[in-house]
């Protein structure tokens, strides 16, 4: 069977790295209801918080700037985990479709159909990493 970088680099490691572990926890937590909350929280803060700065222009800035190296940090790392998940799923998939191939292959003697059905399959696995 051919393998994928996915799972290259799966099997050359022991495991995911500190990053992806950062990543990982980052992600669960993020993308559950309590951040939302957070979140919900932090603007009520700042939305009360206008008499103790010395200009409204700061106390928009202030806003505009957290949230934007929020943003930007949260896009990185969900962007990370998302482009994991799709490794792995495409991993996956590749794995299914090499076995389902050789599952045809073995039925496949008295039929050029079936053969070329499993020519075909065996072409498309790995199509995502050679465009």
């Amino acid at each position: 069977m051919h393998s994928n970088n996915a799972d290259r680099s799966r099997k050359s490691s022991d495991g995911p790295n500190p990053f992806e572990r950062f990543v990982d926890a980052t992600n669960k937590r993020v993308s559950r209801a309590p951040f939302f909350a957070v979140i919900i929280v932090a603007l009520v803060l700042w939305a009360v918080s206008k008499p103790f700065w010395a200009s409204t222009t700061k106390w928009e800035l202030g806003l505009h700037t957290g949230s934007a190296i929020l943003s930007l940090l949260l896009l990185v790392l969900l962007e990370n985990a998302g482009r994991r998940s799709e490794e792995a799923s495409q991993e996956k998939l590749n794995v299914l479709a090499e076995a389902l191939a050789d599952l045809m292959d073995h039925h496949a003697r008295d039929s050029d159909e079936l053969r070329e059905s499993v020519q075909k399959l065996r072409d498309a696995v790995g199509l995502e990493e050679r465009h």
